[in-house]
């Protein structure tokens, strides 16, 4: 029965990410955000209960980037290219303050290429998890920005508009060329070379773990601190600290 289990959260996963992308494609980013959390979670457990159970499989490996492809790539594309179409019509927007997911004229969008582009964070995390599956030296470290953290970064975004209130950072997030630079910066760290440590516990000494525990303190104090706006700065104080351990380690 304990073989089935990660199976079974790694399709959980998959499920999350297949409603996620429905809400996203109808402006509904906040529920979008929430099975994309869930999903992540469970993304977390598969992993988790396979190593626990010591039940890693080849199946389960090619399973768990199938159900990553959906959540942690198809659903932060659709919101980017959401979030584009949006910086580059706004005279054609309603822009609701207190319901901005519903933002879109009734009579629709004129079509441009500047939102494709965000489609390339869909394309960028499918080639990434190709090579996570042919790379066997990533098993305590990730090689460029591991997809699910891209992916809170983009779906951090609306939830921002949505719940910080600030007219400084909505100006921002719904800037085109801001949006554009965060798309290219996005595709490049998730197939950059840069060695990430991943939050894979061996064992729960700290000596062994200083790492991934400070930054998991850190980012429960810059989430209390920030909320949703805390997110981008983790992502940036995770590739800090991953690119000062390696440098101690060296």
């Amino acid at each position: 029965m304990k073989k089935y289990i990660p199976n079974a959260l790694t399709l959980l996963n998959l499920f999350c990410g297949s409603i996620a992308v429905i809400f996203a494609v109808n402006n509904n980013f906040v529920a979008a955000s929430f099975f994309v959390f869930m999903g992540i979670f469970f993304d977390f457990f598969d992993g988790f209960f396979a190593r626990k159970f010591n039940v890693q499989g080849p199946l389960g490996v090619q399973l768990d980037s199938l159900a990553d492809m959906v959540t942690s790539g198809l659903v932060p594309g659709i919101i980017m290219f959401k979030l584009l179409s949006l910086s580059i019509n706004e005279p054609d927007v309603i822009f609701l303050h207190d319901e901005w997911n519903s933002v879109f004229h009734s009579g629709g969008m004129p079509f441009s290429f500047i939102p494709l582009m965000g489609l390339f964070i869909t394309l960028s995390s499918a080639y990434r998890l190709a090579k996570f599956n042919l790379d066997e030296d990533q098993q305590s470290y990730f090689k460029g920005l591991p997809t699910p953290a891209n992916t809170l970064l983009i779906i951090s975004l609306p939830l921002i508009i949505e719940f910080q209130n600030s007219d400084l950072m909505n100006t921002i997030i719904l800037n085109k060329w801001f949006l554009i630079a965060l798309t290219l910066l996005s595709s490049y760290l998730l197939n950059s070379n840069i060695k990430l440590f991943a939050l894979k516990f061996k064992e729960w000494g700290f000596k062994a773990n200083a790492s991934r525990y400070t930054f998991i303190m850190l980012c429960v104090i810059l989430l209390i601190l920030l909320q949703f706006a805390a997110i981008p700065v983790i992502i940036l104080l995770y590739i800090s600290m991953s690119l000062l351990d390696s440098i101690v380690i060296k």
